[in-house]
């Protein structure tokens, strides 16, 4: 089988073909620009591939619901040029094949649930934690839909005691993106991410935030794995620190030995590494070549 994937990230989108076992076998990547420059370049990648589907894990938000007029479209983001774009319709327009759907985040939980760090489990929680931050959640088998789809990177959070930053999210300010996701931590320490030393105090505060969601997260949905990926989380201290703060909140009050004596295995990184996105696109043009419902 040759199935095509495509992680439409808000950053850069990245191409790829693969086969049913999730090996990639070809990919390419380029920056995510407007819709009528981004999308030729999507579509001529495919066109001497011979896919027999398409996956697709885009930034949102996103028409999810096959019975709204707005499915396949993104809807809301502030990006430029995407408010409202038919990204499925104009993939469909050009390929007459089954097309899988879903947001980028979705796509990386589904991705870890049947090949990576959740495999053989029946739910988990993954972060993408980078230009933003996202959350999918993969739950009794199937990836979770409701109203929309989840929007965790924009949940409440508890401010830091020492944190006078107002947060960046255009929509919210002081949400979990706003004060935690890469551009919250350069703006709030004015120095990128990556230039931070290791024990810059930046980094026990992420960890706060990102481990109020986290732990909101366990109490709300009791996920078998929690999953953390994105630019952000290539900053390895931030596991144990993570795991610390989480610990602290629960209290040993959920009993479970995931939790009280197996955080390490618990709250991990990506099974998949950086591919957990586009493995998790190509599980969705898989399950769309299948006909199944996920």
């Amino acid at each position: 089988m040759r199935i095509g994937a495509v992680e439409a990230g808000g950053t850069k989108f990245v191409c790829g073909v693969g086969n049913e076992e999730g090996v990639i076998e070809d990919r390419i990547s380029f920056p995510t620009g407007m819709p009528e420059t981004t999308l030729p370049q999507v579509i001529e990648y495919f066109k001497d591939k011979q896919v027999e589907a398409i996956g697709i894990g885009s930034f949102g938000p996103l028409g999810v619901d096959k019975n709204s007029p707005n499915y396949g479209h993104v809807t809301t983001t502030p990006k430029p040029g995407w408010n409202g774009y038919d990204f499925l319709g104009a993939m469909k327009a050009a390929y007459d094949v089954p097309f899988g759907w879903d947001t980028d985040v979705n796509a990386a939980a589904y991705g870890e649930a049947i090949w990576g760090a959740a495999k053989g489990m029946n739910s988990c929680v993954y972060y993408t934690v980078g230009t933003g931050i996202g959350v999918g959640v993969y739950s009794q088998g199937r990836l979770v839909h409701g109203l929309v789809h989840p929007e965790g990177g924009h949940v409440l959070t508890r401010r830091h005691p020492n944190d006078s930053y107002v947060g960046f999210c255009p929509y919210h300010n002081d949400c979990l993106e706003g004060m935690a996701a890469g551009p919250a931590i350069e703006k709030r320490w004015q120095i990128k991410g990556s230039d931070i030393p290791k024990d810059h105090a930046a980094w026990e505060m992420e960890a706060f935030y990102l481990a109020q969601s986290i732990s909101n997260t366990l109490l709300v949905i009791s996920p078998e794995k929690i999953v953390l990926g994105g630019g952000v989380m290539k900053q390895e201290q931030l596991f144990p620190l993570i795991r610390a703060e989480v610990r602290k909140n629960l209290n040993g009050y959920v009993s479970a030995k995931e939790l009280l004596d197996g955080l390490d295995d618990y709250i991990v990184a990506p099974g998949l590494g950086d591919n957990a996105g586009l493995a998790g696109s190509l599980a969705l043009g898989l399950a769309a070549l299948r006909n199944q419902e996920v």
